[in-house]
């Protein structure tokens, strides 16, 4: 992803990038990320909630995505990686507070790569769970 983990780009550089899109929208926080898995946090605001209070759905899914593909970025710096299947459970409910979402790489192929993540409320329970598939692009040279 960065420098630090090998990519191309400094990971300070990418995450100012980040910063500007929906990521950045979101609010979204990377707290640590290694070769294979990353931890990413969230302070659920008023706009991240349904008209029922509760974290909207597309919110947790967009976490489980965004923190996924970050695992499989590091799994693969060398290229780009693109979401090819999602696949959410929710399980408990959100509604205000901090949120932390744990992904990992559960296999890699030469062309895919499969994650899974967890999304935990602040008191610890498992808010909702994903898997995904991500395809993996090599970079033009």
């Amino acid at each position: 992803m960065g420098e630090a983990d090998g990519g191309n780009e400094p990971a300070a550089d990418m995450l100012e990038r980040a910063r500007r899109t929906f990521w950045g929208y979101l609010g979204c926080e990377l707290i640590r990320q290694d070769a294979r898995e990353a931890v990413v946090e969230l302070d659920i605001r008023e706009h991240h909630l349904n008209l029922i209070g509760l974290m909207h759905g597309g919110v947790h899914t967009a976490l489980l995505d965004s923190a996924m593909g970050l695992a499989a970025m590091s799994a693969r710096p060398e290229a780009d990686v693109v979401t090819s299947s999602l696949n959410v459970h929710f399980t408990s409910p959100a509604r205000a507070g901090r949120v932390s979402v744990v992904a990992s790489v559960v296999h890699m192929s030469g062309r895919m790569i499969t994650a899974e993540g967890r999304l935990y409320a602040e008191d610890g329970r498992l808010s909702s769970m994903a898997t995904a598939s991500f395809r993996v692009i090599e970079r033009a040279t």
